[in-house]
């Protein structure tokens, strides 16, 4: 049995995005590193955030569908914490 929360829970949590540009074709790379194989691309910083957002809520439906684990990011004040 799944012990995992709402699909709505993990969408509103600030996960991490990694954002990389292209330098050879201008492109932006976006990916979430918390969620392995949850990435993206745009043409612009922005575009690529839009769509690495869209990524995830379609990797956060499979993972609640397939009843895997999703793990959650570490709250802010930890992070700074380091």
């Amino acid at each position: 049995m799944s012990k995992n929360k709402p699909l709505e829970y993990y969408l509103a949590l600030p996960y991490p995005i990694m954002l990389i540009p292209d330098r050879e074709d201008g492109t932006w790379y976006a990916k979430i590193p918390l969620l392995p194989g949850c990435m993206s691309d745009g043409a612009t910083p922005d575009e690529a955030i839009d769509n690495v957002n869209e990524a995830k809520a379609l990797w956060l439906q499979v993972a609640l569908e397939e009843e895997d684990r999703i793990p959650e990011p570490e709250p802010l004040d930890a992070l700074l914490a380091r």
